[in-house]
C-alpha cells in the first residue's frame, strides 16, 4: 500500500510540474473573457484547491499569488486591479493573512470578498491558535480544521450559481469525505515517528496547527502541551530580526530534545537555520537541515495540480524521513 501511494505521488508530482510549464497569460487571458463561467478569485492556492473543487465546472478559480510569493507581506503589482474588478466573487484564507496595505485595502472593503479563516473564528473559535495574543493564520495546515471552511464555500457560492446548487453540494461531500481521509492518513503516518523525537523545528512559525494536528498527542492537544513540540526562529510572517540570545535559547531547545534534523520552507530564506547548525555545533552537538524544503505558505510545484492535499502529503513524508533518520 505504502509502495502504491509513493508512486502515485511521484507521478502527480511529474504531472503537475508538467502543467507548470502552461503559460500563465494563456490561463489569464481565458480567465479574464466572457465565457458564460462565473469568475472566482482566490488569493492564495490553499483557498483556490478547496473553491475550485466545490465550484466544479460552473466556475474558473484564479490564484491571485502566484509561485513562491510571500502572502503574508503581498502588495498588489500590475494587473490585479483588473484581476478585482473582473472577479464575481473573491475568497481570501484572512485572519492577518493577506496583511501586505495594498492587498489588505481590497479584501476588507469589498462586499464580494469573504474570508475563510474568519468563518472558524466565528464557528470555531476554540480552534483558533494564538502566539504571543495574535492569531495564527496558518489553519490550513490541519487539514481538519481547513475542511471546516467547505460550508462557507458552499453557501457563498450557491448565491452566486442557485441554479447549481445541487453539483454544488455533492462536490463539496465528496471533498469532505477526501480531507478526512487525508487528515486521518498524515496523523497515521506522523505518529509512526517514536513520540521522543516527534519534535519539530522549522524556518517560520507555519507549522503550529500542524504540530497539534499531526505530532502531538492527545493529552497534549488537551491540556495545551503540544506547544512544546514546535519552535521556529522566524515569527508569524518570516520577516523577523533574530538576536544572538533567540539562536542560543532555540540551539538548547534542539539539543534537549534530540533534534537531529530541521527544516527549511520554500519561500523563507534558510539564513536562520543555519546560524541554528552553527550554534549547535559550538557546543558540540550535530543537527542538519533537511535536503527537502517543506512547503506552507506557498503550494509550490503542487499549485499546477491545484493540489493543497498533495502538499501537506509531501510535508509529511519529508518529516517522517527527516525526524525518523
Amino acid at each position: 500500500m505504502k509502495r502504491h501511494l509513493f508512486l502515485l505521488f511521484c507521478a502527480l508530482f511529474f504531472s503537475a510540474c508538467k502543467a507548470e510549464r502552461e503559460p500563465k497569460e494563456d490561463k489569464l487571458r481565458q480567465w479574464m473573457s466572457d465565457n458564460g463561467k462565473k469568475k472566482i478569485l482566490c488569493t492564495t492556492a490553499m483557498v483556490s484547491s478547496l473553491v475550485e473543487r466545490v465550484g466544479g465546472t460552473a466556475i474558473e478559480c484564479l490564484t491571485l499569488i502566484q509561485g513562491e510569493h510571500d502572502p503574508h507581506s503581498y502588495q498588489l503589482v500590475k494587473g490585479d486591479d483588473e484581476k478585482i474588478a473582473r472577479a464575481d466573487l473573491i475568497f481570501f484564507s484572512g485572519l492577518g493573512l493577506e496583511h501586505g496595505p495594498s492587498l489588505a485595502y481590497h479584501l476588507q472593503n469589498s462586499s464580494k470578498a469573504y474570508s475563510l479563516g474568519a468563518y472558524i473564528l466565528k464557528t470555531a473559535p476554540q480552534n483558533i491558535i494564538y502566539i504571543d495574543n495574535t492569531i495564527d493564520p496558518h489553519v490550513w495546515m490541519d487539514v481538519s480544521l481547513w475542511s471546516q471552511t467547505i460550508p462557507s464555500i458552499v453557501e457563498t457560492l450557491n448565491t452566486l450559481l442557485p441554479e447549481c446548487k445541487d453539483d454544488i453540494k455533492n462536490n463539496a461531500k465528496v471533498l469532505i469525505a477526501e480531507m478526512k481521509n487525508v487528515h486521518e492518513m498524515l496523523k497515521n503516518e506522523l505518529h509512526s515517528i517514536p513520540k521522543e523525537r516527534r519534535y519539530l523545528v522549522t524556518t517560520h512559525d507555519a507549522f503550529n496547527y500542524f504540530t497539534r494536528a499531526y505530532l502531538a498527542e492527545d493529552e497534549e492537544v488537551r491540556d495545551g502541551t503540544w506547544r512544546t513540540r514546535f519552535q521556529a526562529p522566524e515569527g508569524l510572517a518570516p520577516d523577523s530580526q533574530l538576536s544572538t540570545l533567540d539562536i542560543h535559547r532555540l540551539a538548547e531547545y534542539i539539543m534537549q530534545h534530540g533534534v537531529r534534523s530541521i527544516f527549511s520552507e520554500s519561500n523563507v530564506s534558510r539564513d536562520s537555520l543555519k546560524k541554528l547548525v552553527d550554534a549547535c555545533k559550538e557546543k558540540g552537538y550535530v543537527t542538519t537541515i533537511a535536503k527537502e524544503p517543506l512547503y506552507a505558505d506557498a503550494l509550490g510545484p503542487f499549485k499546477a495540480a491545484g493540489s493543497y492535499l498533495m502538499m501537506m502529503e509531501y510535508d509529511a513524508q519529508v518529516i517522517v524521513r527527516g525526524l525518523k533518520e
